[in-house]
């Protein structure tokens, strides 16, 4: 099957599922469809890995960052005077937890300790995974952080609501 043909295939079905999602009212539900129907088709043995056209994929990481970057504002400047110490703390516990839950399941589950401390990083898959690909280990890399995504992006948006009281939830 033609390289293109079987890219289009990919994107049919990360856009479907990621469109279907849009249903559950999930925070991110695009994203987590999109890479669920894609990694559905991958994971299937049915079709040959997508190749992107060359410098496509560099284009969708620089439309993703500006799609986030938008959202910092000044106001979020101003918060971040605010919330410096906290961002401090919680990127120090997140990276240490990353470390001790890699190296303690590398030792406990007889995995590459590479893969291991990097799929348990707190980075995002995307750039998790172009990390893990210099190390030659890219795609173990990728299949753990789309496990964590899609299971933060389901039970942390129920977390928050049933953990935070009532008021906060209805502003």
């Amino acid at each position: 099957m033609p390289p293109l043909v079987t890219l289009l295939i990919y994107l049919l079905a990360g856009t479907a599922i990621g469109l279907l999602a849009l249903l559950s009212r999930i925070p991110a539900a695009p994203l987590a469809g999109a890479l669920l129907g894609a990694g559905l088709v991958s994971m299937s043995g049915k079709f040959e890995v997508a190749s992107w056209p060359s410098g496509t994929r560099t284009i969708l990481e620089i439309g993703i960052g500006t799609v986030i970057g938008t959202g910092l504002t000044r106001a979020s400047f101003e918060q971040l005077q605010n919330l410096w110490r906290p961002a401090v703390l919680i990127t120090v516990a997140l990276v240490a937890t990353g470390l001790v839950v890699g190296l303690w399941s590398s030792r406990l589950l007889g995995i590459d300790p590479v893969v291991a401390l990097l799929g348990a990083a707190p980075g995002g898959i995307s750039g998790m995974s172009l990390v893990g690909a210099e190390f030659g280990v890219g795609a173990a890399v990728a299949a753990l952080h789309a496990v964590r995504l899609i299971t933060v992006l389901l039970v942390l948006p129920l977390m928050v609501r049933l953990l935070t009281p009532i008021s906060l939830n209805n502003s």
